[in-house]
C-alpha cells in the first residue's frame, strides 16, 4: 500500500469558487498501484502556506504527495518554488518524462515549471492544474512509482537486477 496525500494549489478552490477535479483523477488513478489517499488538502496559491502543508504532509511519514496547480508562468504560481524549499534531493527525470510526453500534444508543455523530489522518505511530485493535464502527466510516471517508493523505503537493495 501506498501513502498518499494531494495537495491542490487554487485560490479559487480554496475558497469553495471551484471544485477540484484534478486532485480527484489523481486519487482515482493511485488506485492502480495501490496508493490510498491519507491526506487531502486545498490550498491558496500562496507560497508560505504550501511550503508548511509539505512539510506537515511528509514529515508524517507519507510515501508520495502529488500537487496539482501552481506550475505555470502566473504570478500565483508557486508550487515549483515551495516543492524546491522544502525537498532535499531533487529527481529531475521525473518532470522531464512529463514534460517529454506532453509536448507530443501541445507546445505548451514546455512552459510547465513542474519539478520532483524527496524530503526524508517521501517523494514529492508536481503535476498540471487542469484533470487532462493530470490524467496524461500521471499516465506517464505512474509505472515507475512503486519501484521509486520501494527504494524510498529500502526495500531495494539492488536496482540493476
Amino acid at each position: 500500500m501506498l501513502r498518499v496525500g494531494i495537495i491542490t494549489a487554487s485560490d479559487r478552490g480554496s475558497k469553495g469558487e471551484r471544485e477540484d477535479l484534478s486532485g480527484k483523477v489523481i486519487e482515482e488513478m493511485i488506485r492502480e498501484i495501490g496508493g490510498v489517499v491519507e491526506d487531502y488538502k486545498i490550498l491558496p496559491d500562496d507560497l508560505e502556506v504550501l511550503k508548511k502543508e509539505l512539510i506537515l504532509m511528509s514529515d508524517k511519514g507519507l510515501d508520495i504527495i502529488f500537487t496539482t496547480g501552481g506550475t505555470g508562468l502566473s504570478p500565483r504560481d508557486n508550487t515549483p518554488e515551495a516543492t524546491l524549499a522544502v525537498v532535499e534531493k531533487l529527481v529531475p527525470g521525473i518532470p522531464e518524462a512529463m514534460r517529454m510526453a506532453s509536448l507530443s500534444k501541445t507546445p505548451h508543455a514546455m512552459l510547465s515549471r513542474a519539478v520532483a523530489g524527496i524530503r526524508g522518505k517521501t517523494l514529492i511530485i508536481n503535476l498540471p492544474g487542469s484533470p487532462k493535464g493530470v490524467r496524461e502527466n500521471l499516465s506517464v510516471i505512474l509505472p515507475a512509482i512503486p519501484h521509486a517508493i520501494e527504494v524510498l523505503r529500502g526495500e531495494v537493495k539492488d536496482c540493476g537486477k
